[in-house]
């Protein structure tokens, strides 16, 4: 397929992105959509997407600089897309600019084909001045809003400037070893005998040099590894559970935890989450690591469609949030999210944990957890909480920072007294 055609579906992606879409839902559909797309088409088609959205900042400031009165918004996606191929990738610089200007012919009738043209050359010969130019505005610099900037800057003063840092790098591919099985030493000695190049970061967590496809990975389909965050493995460890217990996963899906879960202990575990489709997924999950769970598809704040009256040990509430600190993974997210969703989703969160407190028996333990870095979903929430709960008493809390090993992540242990 034409470096054009897949560059016409990036642009398109941006687009419904920019328009409020989700962009792994866009690319799913796209490439259902367009079953001619090659397993290279569709690297370079989520590399271009991924690529341009944690790059957006810097690349509409380019556009901006370049030219007088914008073009129609089809013309400035192309342009995003296409800039970023010349200063982020390998792609021949000719061969971005012809398959551009070939793709251009076929948008407003043509008329702009000469001005992408003109400004894809530009930019060749005049780069290291137009970047200079576009890095002075915060927004290309950091490649956020400028929203999201402030907020930063006004509650992590000592850490901003280190969080949107690593925000704006490629995500890492970490593992999580199955204690059941091996652990990291013994694990790694198996990747380095195939050639794959990583290090330890914990006794059952690894860090690959590489992103690689997980058919590689040594004993992966008999569940010996499983590809998590290293940050979101920090939440079963919290949790700990304990042979024999009860425990309740809220808002499963995908999985990853309630796996850890079952690696970790011997227990009764019941996985809930709101979307059929998404629960299927726990259950592939579950099926590799050659584990068993309860699985329900309900709302769980909606008791009486899935609760048995019988209570937990033990819960983990991994509730819905605006999943502010996985932007390193899901670009997309800093440029959905608006101000006021954090407080939205708080009020959300609160429903969701005050049901599943009911469900909690005395002398158990709840793990509040958000893959957030804004304040009103965890620290206020959890303030909030206590509030609200006589019997709720915070045993540890923990926030952990994106950087260059993880994604950002709140967890609060809380025991019911």
């Amino acid at each position: 397929m034409s470096m054009a055609h897949v560059q016409q579906l990036a642009a398109h992606a941006i687009g419904e992105v920019l328009n409020g879409r989700n962009l792994s839902e866009v690319l799913v559909q796209l490439m259902q959509q367009h079953p001619e797309l090659s397993v290279a088409d569709k690297g370079a088609l989520h590399d271009l997407s991924h690529g341009s959205l944690r790059h957006l900042g810097l690349l509409q400031q380019l556009v901006h600089q370049m030219t007088k009165t914008l073009p129609p918004i089809e013309i400035v996606h192309l342009l995003v897309i296409a800039l970023y191929q010349l200063h982020f990738t390998r792609n021949a610089a000719h061969a971005v600019v012809n398959e551009a200007v070939n793709y251009a012919r076929q948008l407003q009738g043509g008329h702009y084909q000469k001005l992408i043209n003109a400004l894809l050359r530009r930019f060749l010969r005049e780069r290291e001045t137009l970047l200079a130019c576009a890095l002075k505005q915060d927004e290309a610099r950091y490649n956020l809003p400028a929203w999201w900037l402030n907020y930063l800057k006004k509650h992590y003063p000592q850490h901003w400037h280190n969080m949107v840092t690593a925000m704006a790098q490629h995500p890492p591919m970490t593992l999580r070893i199955n204690r059941r099985y091996t652990d990291a030493e013994q694990y790694l000695a198996k990747l380095t005998a195939n050639g794959i190049a990583a290090k330890i970061l914990d006794t059952h967590s690894i860090m690959l040099q590489q992103a690689i496809v997980v058919q590689r990975l040594p004993n992966f389909a008999a569940g010996h590894v499983s590809v998590q965050d290293f940050g979101a493995q920090q939440a079963i460890p919290l949790l700990n559970p304990q042979n024999g217990e009860r425990i309740l996963d809220a808002c499963a899906a995908p999985g990853g935890k309630t796996g850890h879960i079952l690696e970790w202990a011997d227990c009764d575990v019941t996985a809930l989450d709101i979307d059929p489709l998404r629960l299927k997924r726990v259950q592939d999950n579950l099926q590799r690591l050659q584990q068993q769970a309860h699985l329900h598809c309900a709302d769980a704040k909606e008791l009486h469609l899935w609760y048995d009256n019988n209570t937990f040990d033990a819960i983990l509430a991994d509730v819905p949030c605006t999943a502010s600190g996985v932007i390193k993974r899901h670009p997309d997210i800093k440029w959905l999210r608006q101000p006021q969703d954090s407080q939205k989703t708080a009020l959300q969160q609160e429903a969701l944990l005050d049901s599943l407190w009911l469900t909690l028996k005395s002398g158990g333990r709840l793990l509040l957890a958000t893959c957030s870095i804004f304040m009103e979903e965890n620290q206020q929430q959890l303030t909030r909480f206590l509030t609200r709960h006589a019997d709720a008493c915070e045993r540890q809390s923990r926030v952990l920072l994106p950087n260059s090993r993880q994604d950002g992540f709140f967890y609060a242990l809380i025991d019911k007294i």
